[in-house]
């Protein structure tokens, strides 16, 4: 019997691991009928999708002050329970500019000191979902649900403030709720917003994370299924030539190309210094006899202008190729992925010899292709970014997965680069690869182009 299944998306991550790959065909297939609970300003009708468009769920005004104050609580908590400061490190500082800002800020440290607890937490959790039952999109919910009768929600973002209401309305209506953990570093940062009936992680490594930090949900809830995120990797039919992808992306055809994955503001203050960086080894690498070029990708929110004096002086090494997002309106989050960027970044892995970056999941991506990753490991010092250190990126909790130090290449040092890079490219270590591989396998489950079939059934096991 046909079931009706709502995929709840509240933003372009969504859209990127759930629209543009085979997860609808998947589902279509298995007898599910599909619609799109569609937060994006994306219409997914021009991917012949059924959908239910959401315009401008508002929020109760109080519902993102008890958030971060969640967020902060949960960050304590883990600290206490892990005996470990690292979690510091997660903490965004929190604005006090004017008198308006400080007596926030007086007022959600107050909250924060009163209900520091396990029981604390409790009471911020149940004031947001009380706080969201009050509001209009918690009845607009309630109407589309009761009229549209789903066996199942499914959302694709635990950490989103705008899906709680439709959650907490599926939930008072006995409609089964899940969310998916999208990321791999999610966890650890107290981001888990959403209260589900079910869970829906990476690898085992993810359940026992999902488990240590929220010790309430059970077993049974808990589903491992891998992420529709690498699944494009594996599609044979996305790949292009190299004289074609050369070609459409102003590459010359004689030279091998490193990948520099550009990251955001936050995580990499310095990154152009490391693009310059990197350049300078390839103009050397280049004066003792070697053809070599970069592809620049930016992060794909990233708009700025803090590249330009490097792509510029290096214009004959380095090549941007740009992500193929939309900015569908003046906020960061309403930039969304394309289904070409799905292909542009499958085709610019395959065209490229290796990457290099800051602790970015793009080593995940090469290590599908067999091919390594470089991370930069040594610090920028001008004293304007005060406190932001490398080191302290690496020492996160999600790094702790690794299976082996030797699974990426270390960047240290500026003056070695050109012997690191002519070393992968005589002879990429065999360790690294295998290592690398190894990671991949504990962080998503294998076989990793196997993940939407197995969240249907998931989802099929639920809802029957």
């Amino acid at each position: 019997m046909s079931k009706k299944i709502f995929i709840l998306l509240p933003d372009g991550v969504g859209l990127r691991n759930f629209a543009y790959t085979h997860f609808h065909e998947i589902g279509i297939k298995k007898g599910n009928e599909i619609v799109f609970w569609n937060y994006t300003p994306f219409s997914l009708k021009e991917l012949g999708f059924d959908e239910i468009v959401v315009q401008n769920p508002r929020l109760h005004p109080l519902t993102d002050f008890y958030k971060k104050a969640q967020i902060q609580i949960e960050l304590s908590l883990n600290i206490k329970r892990a005996k470990d400061n690292v979690y510091n490190g997660y903490r965004f500082p929190i604005s006090k500019k004017n008198l308006k800002e400080k007596l926030k800020y007086i007022l959600l440290k107050t909250l924060i000191l009163k209900n520091n607890s396990k029981k604390g937490i409790e009471r911020v959790k149940n004031k947001i979902k009380e706080k969201e039952r009050k509001t209009k999109h918690y009845f607009d919910s309630l109407e589309t649900l009761k009229y549209e009768k789903p066996d199942f929600v499914f959302c694709t973002n635990q950490r989103i403030t705008q899906a709680v209401a439709p959650i907490l309305a599926a939930q008072d209506l006995g409609i089964p709720t899940a969310t998916f953990i999208f990321s791999w570093d999610n966890l650890p940062k107290g981001t888990k917003i959403l209260d589900t009936d079910y869970y829906f992680v990476w690898s085992n490594h993810m359940k026992d994370e999902l488990k240590y930090y929220y010790p309430y949900i059970k077993e049974e809830q808990i589903f491992v299924t891998g992420t529709t995120q690498f699944e494009p990797h594996f599609e044979k039919e996305l790949l292009v030539s190299k004289e074609k992808f050369f070609n459409d992306n102003n590459l010359d055809a004689n030279k091998k190309y490193i990948c520099f994955s550009g990251d955001d503001i936050t995580t990499s203050p310095y990154d152009e210094i490391y693009l310059e960086d990197t350049a300078k080894a390839v103009e050397k690498l280049n004066q003792n006899g070697h053809n070599l070029g970069i592809i620049f990708r930016r992060c794909p929110v990233d708009f700025s202008n803090r590249y330009d004096a490097v792509l510029n002086k290096y214009s004959q090494i380095i090549t941007p190729i740009n992500p193929k997002w939309k900015k569908m309106g003046e906020l960061w989050n309403s930039i969304l992925p394309t289904k070409e960027d799905y292909i542009l970044q499958v085709n610019t892995i395959k065209h490229s010899e290796f990457v290099v970056n800051i602790a970015s999941s793009m080593v995940f991506d090469f290590i599908a292709f067999n091919k390594p990753c470089c991370y930069f490991n040594y610090e920028i010092q001008d004293g304007i970014h005060k406190n932001w250190s490398v080191n302290k990126i690496y020492k996160f909790i999600h790094f702790r997965s690794m299976p082996d130090k030797n699974s990426v290449y270390w960047l240290t040092n500026p003056d070695t680069f050109s012997e690191v890079f002519e070393g992968i490219l005589k002879t990429t270590d065999k360790d690294v690869i295998e290592n690398a591989q190894k990671w991949f396998e504990k962080i998503n489950l294998h076989p990793a182009n196997k993940a939407s079939e197995r969240i249907w059934n998931a989802i099929e096991k639920v809802v029957q």
